[in-house]
């Protein structure tokens, strides 16, 4: 088994890849701080997210909610989103096929 390496990706925000297949990839996204973002982007990917813990302001395409522990969704191929960290917390996201440029 191997540890993958803590990244940071923004202010207050770290990614780390738990595990990865080259049809599937786990990952822990950590937003430390109220008002950390993660920015808005898209990818060829479909993911799926779980709020570990915190609370977060989400913007999928044209949707904005807020989530929480427990919470979970599926975000498209090509959507753009993004969030806003409410209360510090952590994200788990799963993509299919992985993404390559998390390695």
């Amino acid at each position: 088994m191997t540890a993958f390496p803590i990244v940071v990706t923004g202010d207050g925000v770290t990614r780390q890849v738990l595990a990865d297949h080259a049809d599937l990839m786990v990952v822990a996204f950590r937003f430390e701080a109220v008002g950390a973002i993660g920015a808005l982007h898209d990818h060829p990917h479909v993911q799926s997210t779980y709020v570990e813990c915190g609370r977060f302001r989400f913007t999928i395409g044209d949707e904005v909610r807020e989530v929480g522990p427990g919470d979970s969704f599926i975000i498209p191929t090509k959507v753009t989103h993004g969030c806003v960290c409410l209360e510090p917390g952590t994200l788990i996201d799963c993509f299919t096929p992985r993404r390559d440029d998390f390695l």
